[in-house]
């Protein structure tokens, strides 16, 4: 099933206060392994390579094990379950042997890879046997299959370290080094390089799933994109389609669409080699709600004139990140390629259309290059918390267009209530471009026309503190949301959301009140076809969770 959600929304560089940006340019959820097999060959069943086998000798650790404890948490320390058993494994034969013994004692079984899930999907008191997949890390190139291989336990930090070192190419992946690719990629995964390059799962040639059939027996399977694969469905539920639903990904291959001749080096887009990163503090001393309405809209403006496919401005990736008035600051981030074309003139630009009109005065202003693998593997940039603060709640929406004149307006009163916290706030992350180049039923990410992403964020450190802070961003988005049913339905303005920003408020008729399912919030019109590969792949539903793809009704 791969990790069930993995996101890293966090300003590249981590530029601003050690806990305060959690999301700007995440994902989550990839799988490698080297599997046996010709190239354009595939069948029902996947055997894994020698050096995959001989990886990692699986461990099995219960509650009394010294280790158990350490094991529970992933990153936000707000989920722990209580499993029977926690298997930390290392290849694809292990993981059938884990889910087999699962199946066969009738116990709910759930996936870890890098930990960032932001809801307790996998922690859930029900899930008995918790799958650890972060030994599985490897990332290769396969020849046999002219494609990278990464296993899920691979984090976005290693996976940009070996693409670079080896071969001088990259994937539009998130910004967090610590995501595991198992959970960012099955979500659909994006980043700073989206806006050029499209989502990662664009660049997704092949998966290979551990699957449960009928007759409870677990095997894995390969599927790949080629038009007469057999199992082509698998590949397509996990180009967007999320974690945790269909089967446990061990590896992924990727090679961009289009791609051809055997040369590692032009099977993926070439990585950048520096990046120009500006951003620009304001005080919240001066911030009035025209200053603040301003910023948000010109940049909304700016995104709905510069997020065509094939624009000069897809290389420029921007976040505008307000934090609530008791945080201090509002920070505006813009990063480009810096040998791309008019690099600079472009970031100059950009930050004079999202302030023109705010008479703001700047408390930091700051423009500096540095080498595009250096920012985007430094150590915690875009985890939410540190040691201390490692409890959070991500809300998230699409936007096809700016915010409305009411929706501004909550943004700002929930900005500046008494309620929220020093590191409460939002974000809004630049989308598009590329990304729209793709039709929304060629991969099951269906939002392909959106130019914006809203994230509203609250991070905490003790657990006295869970209900004041759940409030204030449950609040946040209501408001935001209130024309229609507290929730980003689908529309002139909002696209509904994605779900690697997992938020289980969406299936809680006590938030969602607009009668539109979580399921069409995160998949629009690409559910009901989900639902008939959940129907083949998971015939059973052994693969469940709060928010999983379910089975099509009988009938």
């Amino acid at each position: 099933m791969s990790e069930v959600s993995g996101g890293s929304p966090s300003p590249p560089g981590r530029m601003a206060l050690s806990r305060r940006g959690l999301l700007a340019g995440a994902g989550a959820g990839a799988v490698t392994g080297a599997v046996a097999g010709a190239a354009g060959t595939w069948g029902a069943d996947a055997a894994s390579a020698e050096s995959d086998a001989a990886a990692f000798e699986a461990v099995t650790v219960r509650p009394g094990d010294a280790r158990y404890d350490a094991l529970l948490r992933g990153n936000n320390f707000r989920f722990a379950g209580r499993p029977d058993e926690i298997r930390v494994v290392g290849s694809t034969d292990q993981v059938v042997r884990a889910v087999s013994d699962a199946v066969r004692s009738g116990r709910r079984v759930a996936v870890r890879s890098g930990g960032h899930c932001f809801e307790n999907l996998t922690a859930d008191p029900a899930v008995r046997v918790l799958l650890d997949l972060s030994p599985m890390d490897e990332v290769a190139y396969d020849a046999g299959r002219r494609a990278f291989a990464v296993q899920p336990g691979a984090t976005l930090g290693q996976v940009y370290r070996t693409l670079f070192k080896g071969w001088g190419v990259t994937i539009p992946a998130g910004s967090c080094p610590g995501v595991g690719a198992g959970g960012h990629f099955a979500g659909g995964g994006y980043g700073a390089l989206s806006r050029r390059y499209g989502s990662v799962v664009d660049h997704l040639y092949g998966v290979e799933v551990v699957v449960v059939g009928r007759d409870g027996s677990a095997r894995a399977v390969v599927a790949t994109r080629e038009p007469d694969d057999p199992n082509r469905d698998l590949w397509w539920a996990h180009t967007g389609g999320g974690g945790g639903n269909f089967g446990v990904v061990t590896r992924y291959w990727l090679r961009s669409s289009g791609a051809t001749g055997t040369d590692p080096a032009r099977l993926l887009p070439a990585s950048p080699q520096r990046m120009s990163q500006h951003a620009t503090f304001w005080s919240w001393e001066h911030m009035t709600e025209r200053a603040l309405t301003g910023l948000l809209r010109n940049f909304g403006t700016w995104h709905e004139r510069n997020s065509a496919p094939g624009s000069p401005y897809t290389g420029l990736y921007g976040i505008l990140q307000p934090s609530h008035r008791a945080g201090g600051t509002v920070m505006l981030v813009a990063q480009i390629d810096a040998d791309f074309p008019r690099a600079d003139t472009m970031v100059t630009d950009f930050v004079s259309a999202v302030t023109a009109g705010v008479d703001l005065t700047p408390v930091l202003d700051i423009r500096r290059t540095v080498p595009w693998l250096h920012a985007m593997t430094w150590p915690g940039t875009g985890e939410a918390g540190d040691v201390l603060t490692r409890r959070y709640k991500i809300k998230a929406g699409y936007l096809r267009r700016s915010f409305t004149e009411t929706q501004l307006a909550a943004v700002y009163r929930n900005l500046t209530n008494s309620t929220g916290g020093p590191e409460s706030g939002m974000l809004l992350i630049g989308y598009g471009g590329q990304v729209g180049a793709v039709a929304p039923g060629a991969t099951a990410v269906a939002q392909r026309d959106v130019i914006m992403k809203a994230v509203y964020q609250t991070i905490w450190g003790e657990e006295k503190d869970d209900a004041a802070n759940l409030a204030w961003v449950r609040g946040f988005y209501r408001d935001v949301y209130a024309g229609t049913g507290g929730v980003p339905v689908p529309g002139e303005v909002d696209d509904g959301s994605y779900i690697n920003y997992a938020d289980a408020d969406l299936a809680d008729p006590k938030w969602n009140t607009s009668g539109v399912s979580a399921h069409t919030l995160y998949y629009k019109d690409n559910y009901p076809r989900l639902q008939r590969a959940k129907a083949r792949w998971d015939p059973r539903n052994v693969f469940m969770h709060a928010l999983a793809i379910e089975p099509p009704r009988a009938g």
